[in-house]
């Protein structure tokens, strides 16, 4: 009987519960997460901000409307230092095109935080167009590094010259910091890069400028007169001169460490190729012994006149059109510094004795890749041998190799491997 009226003297205790009491245990109700189920509006901003880095701008304004930690987390000053503008029209993307007013409110709002920046754009001129509109806009960022990169034709050289630089200028006067800038395929000139120089000589030490064809010998030698800090530097051939190596080889300069050429014809007979003597290669490798001379050869087969006439310096070397044998022998014979060689095509003459010779010559040599060549597979064998575990990368299709009286395709893995010191497979081309 006690344990009965007990239990009715609580029961009659919780039906005579006022509203305020009730109110108060339903909130503690709705607080108690359900078994199972992830509160994520309580993820940690660390987490929070890790998740955003991977989203475009547009996703990362959706999320921030969640709710208020999701809206903190999108305006962490960490999230907006490094970012990628994406700009694209749908007509020609299957993204969706950025709001500009979106934009204008983050650059508002976090233009002193941005540091690393990049623009990719697509093939229309209007992406081109809105890119330079929101570089217009940076006149309160300090940024370190500036790259604009079109993934369709270069669709800056479709814009008026004049308003493509004038809101790099922007950049360049407002920055004062710059230490890395890729602006390959755009309209700069010769008074943008003194604008630059002007304003970033201390800091500038990456420097990617290759088909910019308003910017003159004088404009980029005016570059390496006044960044004595340049680590690395990429361009087209026509833009390197004899006064541009002695420049970067003199003793205020620091020791560049990579110098990329892009060698490109795009007229065949039309375009004239100037040579660089011995002397100034000579004067820039004693002062940067350890330097990287990256060549990338897109010429036809009579345009190599000018080139591997005597030693030079090349470390990396790319053949993107067909390279006669006499071209590649010549390679053999001047290039000793050599450490990769890509060769793209050839023709139907094999090129056993151009190997051995590259063999024979570059004795730092670790990384080649044939592709619609010919070489027999004792000559590619002996070369293999004569390399030896060098040879960390070995990129041969499978058509290249040519059965002789020595080897077949089937004895060549085993020997290739033997000498390797790894299991090796030639390369095959995809039959879809």
């Amino acid at each position: 009987m006690k344990r009965g009226l007990k239990g009715d003297e609580d029961d009659g205790s919780t039906s005579m519960e006022g509203p305020a009491e009730t109110g108060k245990r339903m909130r503690q109700l709705e607080a108690e997460p359900e078994e199972g189920v992830s509160d994520w509006g309580c993820l940690p901003q660390e987490i929070l901000m890790h998740i955003f880095q991977y989203l475009p701008l547009l996703d990362r304004a959706y999320a921030s409307q969640v709710c208020r930690g999701w809206n903190q987390a999108f305006h962490m000053p960490e999230l907006w230092r490094c970012f990628e503008f994406e700009l694209n029209q749908p007509a020609s993307s299957y993204l969706k095109a950025t709001h500009p007013d979106l934009i204008k409110q983050i650059i508002k709002r976090h233009s002193n935080h941005l540091q690393y920046v990049s623009f990719k754009v697509d093939s229309s001129t209007e992406s081109a167009e809105a890119a330079c509109d929101i570089l217009s806009q940076l006149v309160n960022c300090s940024l370190k590094t500036l790259g604009l990169i079109s993934t369709a034709r270069p669709s800056f050289m479709e814009l008026p010259k004049s308003h493509f630089i004038s809101a790099l200028t922007v950049v360049f006067v407002n920055s004062k910091s710059l230490s890395s800038l890729k602006i390959d395929d755009t309209p700069v000139d010769d008074p943008s890069l003194k604008v630059l120089v002007a304003n970033n000589s201390d800091t500038l030490k990456l420097l990617k400028m290759s088909s910019c064809p308003h910017v003159s010998p004088a404009g980029i030698l005016c570059v390496a007169d006044q960044c004595h800090g340049l680590r690395e530097l990429a361009l087209n051939y026509h833009l390197l001169s004899d006064e541009l190596l002695l420049a970067l080889s003199s003793e205020k300069h620091v020791h560049l460490e990579h110098l990329r050429i892009d060698v490109v014809s795009e007229n065949p007979g039309q375009t004239h190729f100037h040579a660089i003597k011995k002397s100034s290669w000579d004067a820039m490798v004693r002062h940067s012994p350890k330097f990287n001379l990256v060549m990338y050869f897109f010429l036809y087969e009579d345009e190599f006149g000018p080139f591997f006439r005597y030693e030079i310096p090349v470390t990396h070397l790319y053949f993107g059109r067909s390279v006669s044998k006499e071209v590649l022998g010549r390679v053999g014979l001047t290039c000793p510094r050599l450490v990769e060689l890509v060769v793209c095509a050839n023709g139907l003459r094999p090129l056993d004795e151009e190997l051995i010779r590259i063999a024979e010559r570059c004795q730092q040599l670790s990384a080649i890749g044939l592709g619609e060549c010919e070489v027999s597979c004792g000559a590619f064998v002996e070369f293999v041998k004569m390399c030896g575990g060098r040879l960390s990368q070995l990129s041969i299709m499978e058509e290249v190799l040519v059965p002789d009286h020595r080897y077949s395709l089937d004895d060549i893995h085993w020997e290739v491997s033997k000498h390797l010191g790894r299991v090796w497979f030639p390369d095959m081309m995809p039959t879809w």
